[in-house]
């Protein structure tokens, strides 16, 4: 199954004690890069990441979870009440000294370090597995965008791999006529020369001949056709396997070939072609490093 490494899915749950808004964001990455911020959540986060393994193989994954406790009942208020009547003293002594009422309202005593203490209960199993499962429901909506970036991105590539068939094709039509075109241009060297009548036609056809082996395309050609076919292969595999770096590094490996194919032409219209070869497996790598 193709697919993007690129996604967004954002989704909104909510029970009686708890909500949630969770918010998945997938990036590209040679691996699997979890990021996971919702500290209030921290006991929960390795079951998260554990459902996130299962669904994926590469990619940034940035996870936000922002949850509001509903329920009173989930938090735990402690008063440090020695504390508090020593503040209550000294401000009563400091009222009498300055005969005037020092008060302080409820939000002051909030903001007094040491006074009051609130923390939030731990989740209850069913909260905790309710968090799970809508994380899993976040994921599947992730899988599914990736999935349709995946489509898009596909046929993008096979559109490039089809134009890059018909180069091949031409390259190869075209490195047949080479040899010819290699004995045309060694005549035409000795004419330059003044030497074309001083060279046997058994000596031109002997250099001919070396000269095409060394000029030779049909290795080339013949690992560019066997690579497109395990590209194309790739392509159309029905499993879950990730093909991402299969492909980028078949991708490599057509660019080599027609790098050898450019260096070795003798013919313009071959060094032309390999050109568009080169362009449209430069456009098929640009696409295959975003799959996972």
């Amino acid at each position: 199954m193709i697919q993007s490494m690129t996604g967004y899915a954002e989704k909104i749950f909510e029970i009686r004690t708890i909500s949630l808004k969770i918010t998945i964001k997938s990036l590209n990455h040679r691996f699997l890069d979890w990021n996971f911020r919702a500290g209030q959540l921290s006991e929960l986060e390795s079951r998260l990441r554990s459902q996130c393994q299962k669904a994926l193989s590469r990619g940034r994954i940035e996870v936000f979870i922002d949850i509001q406790f509903t329920d009173p009942a989930h938090w735990e208020v402690r008063v440090n009440e020695e504390l508090l009547a020593k503040l209550i003293a000294s401000l009563e002594q400091v009222s009498g000294r300055l005969k005037r009422d020092v008060n302080f309202s409820v939000d002051n005593i909030f903001g007094i370090p040491h006074v009051i203490e609130m923390k939030r209960k731990n989740l209850t199993r069913e909260e905790a597995d309710f968090i799970e499962k809508c994380f899993v429901k976040t994921l599947g909506e992730l899988v599914r965008v990736r999935r349709g970036e995946g489509r898009r991105l596909k046929s993008e590539i096979l559109a490039h791999a089809r134009a890059l068939r018909q180069a091949v094709r031409e390259i190869e039509k075209l490195g047949k006529k080479q040899p010819l075109l290699i004995r045309d241009k060694l005549r035409e060297r000795l004419k330059e020369l003044g030497q074309e009548t001083r060279v046997s036609e058994e000596k031109l056809i002997e250099e001919t001949a070396y000269m095409a082996q060394r000029y030779d395309l049909s290795e080339e050609i013949a690992r560019l056709k066997s690579h497109l076919l395990y590209f194309q292969e790739l392509l159309s595999l029905k499993t879950e396997e990730p093909v991402g770096k299969k492909l980028d590094f078949v991708a490599q490996e057509l660019f080599r070939e027609a790098n050898t194919i450019n260096s070795k032409a003798q013919d313009i219209a071959i060094v032309r072609r390999s050109l568009i070869v080169k362009g449209e497996l430069e456009s098929i790598r640009q696409q295959v490093q975003n799959l996972e």
